[in-house]
C-alpha cells in the first residue's frame, strides 16, 4: 500500500511541471481576453456586458484576425489576440451601433438601448503585420500636458483602431538625466540643457537645445511614472512600443568633460540663435558606444524593451560630412552599438529628412547610409505618402522594410486639409506593387485637431474590409458621426469626402490665424485647393439636419464652419486691400467691420467644443503643476507653441490654431493693428505696405 501511494505521489510530482506549464499556457491566451474585457469596461462601462471575448484559434505565423457573431443575446468578438479583439469590437461600434468613439478622454461613448445582433458571422484578417502611428511632434502639438486620464482613452483608441507599433518617447528625459549626471554633469547644467515640455520633440531630435528650460526636476519624476503606466498598457493591447535610443545628440557639457571627443555642431535650425544650436557626438568615438550603453541599460531598468528603437540622426539640419562613405559608417557603427547591447535590436529610422533635404540627400547619399545596416533590422517610415511616396523614389528603399504612412496634419493646424480617398488608392498600390519589404501602414500626425475620421481610414485599410464605393463610405462616415442615417448629413458627407477631402493641401490654417500681408493674393498657408461653394453647400447641409448631441457630429460643424467662415475672411481681405489701394475708406470700414464679425463668429462656434478651445489647452497645462510657479512656467510654454513658437519669427503662426480664446484675444488685436496703419496710410496719402508680428 505503501509503496503505491509513493508510486502515485512520483506520478504527481512528475506531473506537476507539464500541468503547471498547461496552466501557464492557458493563463496566457487568457490575458488577451482579459485585456480586451477590461478595454470594453473602460469604454463602454454600462454596457460592456453586453460582449464577450473569445480567442480565436490561430496557426504558427497567424494574421491578426478577429470575427464577430451573435449569440445568446450577446455579441460574441473573437480575436488571436487583445489588440484584434479591440479592432473587432470597434467595427461593430461603428457598422453597427453607427458610432464613433473619440480619441479624447472627456468624450463619452454612447451606444442604442438595443445593441443590433450581428445577422451574419464576420471575418476579418489584417493586411499589415504592422500597424504604426503617432510621430515626435504630437508630443509637443498635443500631448505634452496629458495626464493618464488622456493616455488611457487614446491608448485604448488605438487599440480599437488596430495599431499595434506606437512610438512611445514620453520619460525619456529622466532616462537622460540619470546618463548625463552619472557622466559628472551637475543637476542645473543637465536639466537647463533640456527644452521646455512643448519643444521635447525637437531636443530629442537634435534641432534645438536650451529653448524655455530648465526643464522642473518634478517633470522628469512625474514623466517617468507615467511611461511606465504607458508601456503596460499599450504591452497588455499586444502593442509592440517604440523607445528611443542614442542618435549621437549630446550636450555643449560634454566637450569640457571629455575634451578629446569628436563632437561638432550640428547646423542651424528654424532661425534659432547659435546658443540653441545641438552638438553631435560622431559614432565611431568610444564614447558614443558607452553612452549607447548607459542609455539603454538605463532605459530597460525603468521601461523595459520591445527591441524595436527610434534613432534619427540629422533630421532636418546638416551631418558633419555629406560623404556616402561617412554616411555609411555612421550607420553601421550607431547600429552597432544598439547590437552590442541587445542583440535583437531594431532601427526604425523616419524619412522625413530624405524629403525635407531632397537635394542633399542625393541617391548615393541616401543609399550609403541605409546599406550601414543589415537588411531587415532598419525600419523605415514613409513618413509623407499621402503627397509624396519615397518608396516609388529609392527602389523601395533599396530592400530595406518600410511603412507606408499618411502624415495629414502638421503642427497641430486646425485648417481642413485631407486626401483620403488619393491616399487610399495609394495604399492599394503599395499593397500591390511596394515589394515584400513594405510591412506596414500607419500615420505620422504631427497633432490630433479634433477631425479624427481621416486617419480612421486609413488606419481600416489595414484590414481586408470588404471595397465600398465612395458614396458608401462617405454615407458609412455620416451616419456613424450622427448616429443614425440622416439624409441632409449624407449629402454634406458626400459633398466633403467626394469634393473637399481629395486633393492634397499644404494648407494649415485660415487668414485669419495669420499675420496681414498688405496686397498678398495667394499664401500656401491658407490656399485652398477645392470649390470654396461645395464646402458652404457641405455646411448648408449639416445646419439643416435635425440637432444631435453625437461628439463626432458637433465636431463636423465646427470643422467645416471654422474653414467656412475663414475662406470668406480671406476673400474680404482681399476686397480690403483693394480698398486701400483706391483710398475707399468708406468700403474699407465696411470691410474691417466685416472680418472682426467673423472672427467673432469663427470664436464663438470653435468654443462648441471642448478641444477647439485655448482654455482647455492652457488648463491641460497648468494642471500639471506642482506650485504656481510651475503652472505659470507651463502656461507660458503652452501660449508660446501655438503663437510664436520661438527663434527668431521663422517659425511664427507655424502651431496657429482657430481655437475660442485665440481668434478673440490675440489674432483679433493683430487684425486691428492692420486695419490702424492702413487707415493711417490712406489718411496721410503714403503707402501700406505692412506685415503685422
Amino acid at each position: 500500500m505503501k509503496r503505491i501511494c509513493k508510486s502515485i505521489v512520483a506520478i504527481l510530482i512528475a506531473l506537476v511541471p507539464a500541468i503547471s506549464a498547461t496552466a501557464a499556457k492557458k493563463a496566457a491566451k487568457d490575458a488577451d481576453v482579459e485585456a480586451a474585457k477590461s478595454l470594453a469596461e473602460r469604454v463602454l462601462p454600462n454596457r460592456c456586458n453586453s460582449f464577450e471575448f473569445r480567442k480565436l484559434n490561430s496557426g504558427k505565423k497567424p494574421k491578426d484576425s478577429f470575427a464577430l457573431w451573435s449569440e445568446n443575446g450577446r455579441i460574441i468578438v473573437a480575436g488571436n489576440n487583445a489588440n484584434s479583439m479591440a479592432m473587432g469590437l470597434n467595427h461593430y461600434i461603428k457598422k453597427y451601433c453607427l458610432t464613433t468613439i473619440s480619441w479624447y478622454a472627456a468624450k463619452q461613448v454612447t451606444l442604442p438601448d438595443s445593441l443590433p445582433a450581428v445577422p451574419e458571422k464576420e471575418t476579418v484578417e489584417a493586411r499589415t503585420g504592422i500597424r504604426f502611428f503617432l510621430n515626435y511632434c504630437t508630443y509637443g502639438y498635443t500631448m505634452p500636458f496629458w495626464q493618464w486620464r488622456d493616455w488611457e482613452r487614446f491608448i485604448d483608441w488605438m487599440a480599437l483602431n488596430g495599431v499595434n507599433m506606437p512610438l512611445a518617447i514620453t520619460g525619456q528625459e529622466a532616462v537622460w538625466y540619470n546618463v548625463w549626471r552619472s557622466l559628472g554633469m551637475t543637476d542645473e547644467q543637465v536639466r537647463s540643457y533640456f527644452v521646455g515640455p512643448s519643444y521635447l520633440p525637437w531636443h530629442r531630435m537634435a534641432n534645438i537645445d536650451r529653448w524655455n528650460g530648465p526643464l522642473p526636476k518634478s517633470w522628469l519624476d512625474g514623466q517617468v511614472e507615467l511611461q511606465k503606466r504607458i508601456l503596460q498598457r499599450e504591452r497588455e493591447l499586444n502593442m509592440r512600443p517604440v523607445l528611443p535610443a542614442f542618435a549621437g545628440h549630446v550636450p555643449a557639457e560634454l566637450k569640457s568633460i571629455f575634451p578629446d571627443a569628436n563632437i561638432k555642431y550640428l547646423g542651424s535650425w528654424g532661425g534659432f540663435d547659435d546658443k540653441y544650436r545641438c552638438h553631435f557626438l560622431d559614432p565611431s568615438e568610444p564614447l558614443f558606444a558607452k553612452i549607447q550603453k548607459l542609455f539603454l541599460e538605463e532605459q530597460t531598468r525603468l521601461f523595459g524593451t520591445d527591441h524595436i528603437y527610434g534613432v534619427d540622426p540629422f533630421n532636418e539640419v546638416d551631418p558633419p560630412s555629406w560623404e556616402p562613405d561617412y554616411l555609411k559608417r555612421v550607420a553601421a557603427n550607431m547600429y552597432g552599438t544598439l547590437t552590442a547591447v541587445d542583440k535583437d535590436a531594431v532601427w526604425m529610422q523616419m524619412t522625413w529628412m530624405f524629403y525635407y533635404d531632397r537635394k542633399k540627400w542625393t541617391a548615393p547619399r541616401l543609399k550609403a547610409l541605409l546599406d550601414g545596416v543589415p537588411q531587415n533590422r532598419l525600419l523605415l517610415l514613409d513618413y509623407y505618402c499621402d503627397y509624396v511616396e519615397l518608396w516609388e523614389k529609392t527602389e523601395r528603399f533599396h530592400g530595406q522594410p518600410y511603412i507606408w504612412c499618411y502624415l495629414g496634419n502638421f503642427g497641430g493646424n486646425t485648417a481642413m486639409r485631407a486626401n483620403t480617398k488619393k491616399s487610399l488608392a495609394r495604399i492599394e498600390k503599395a499593397l500591390a506593387k511596394g515589394g515584400k519589404n513594405l510591412w506596414g501602414i500607419g500615420s505620422t500626425l504631427e497633432g490630433l485637431d479634433i477631425q479624427q475620421s481621416p486617419f480612421e481610414e486609413i488606419l481600416s485599410a489595414a484590414w481586408s474590409f470588404p471595397s465600398k464605393d465612395s458614396i458608401e463610405t462617405a454615407h458609412s462616415i455620416a451616419d456613424r458621426h450622427y448616429g443614425a442615417p440622416c439624409a441632409e448629413v449624407r449629402k454634406a458627407w458626400e459633398i466633403l469626402y467626394n469634393d473637399i477631402y481629395v486633393t492634397h493641401s499644404h494648407s494649415s490654417g485660415t487668414q485669419q490665424s495669420y499675420r496681414g500681408k498688405f496686397g498678398e493674393k495667394d499664401n500656401w498657408h491658407y490656399r485652398t485647393e477645392y470649390d470654396t461653394k461645395r464646402l458652404e453647400e457641405a455646411w448648408t447641409w449639416l445646419l439643416k439636419a435635425p440637432e444631435a448631441n453625437t461628439d463626432a457630429f458637433i465636431i463636423d460643424l465646427v470643422v467645416v464652419g471654422r474653414q467656412v467662415l475663414g475662406n470668406r475672411f480671406h476673400e474680404d481681405k482681399l476686397a480690403f486691400d483693394i480698398a486701400v489701394k483706391e483710398r475707399d475708406t468708406k468700403m474699407m470700414r465696411h470691410y474691417a467691420t466685416e472680418m472682426m464679425e467673423l472672427i467673432r463668429d469663427i470664436d464663438a462656434l470653435c468654443a462648441c467644443h471642448s478641444h477647439s478651445r485655448l482654455d482647455t489647452w492652457l488648463a491641460t497645462a497648468r494642471a500639471l503643476g506642482k506650485t504656481e510657479a510651475e503652472s505659470d512656467y507651463y502656461e507660458l510654454n503652452a501660449r508660446n507653441l501655438i503663437t510664436t513658437w520661438g527663434g527668431k519669427g521663422q517659425l511664427n503662426d507655424y502651431a496657429n490654431r482657430s481655437w475660442a480664446g485665440l481668434n478673440t484675444g490675440y489674432y483679433d488685436r493683430r487684425w486691428q493693428l492692420y486695419f490702424k496703419e492702413a487707415f493711417v496710410a490712406v489718411e496721410h496719402g503714403r503707402d501700406f505696405d505692412l506685415l503685422v508680428y
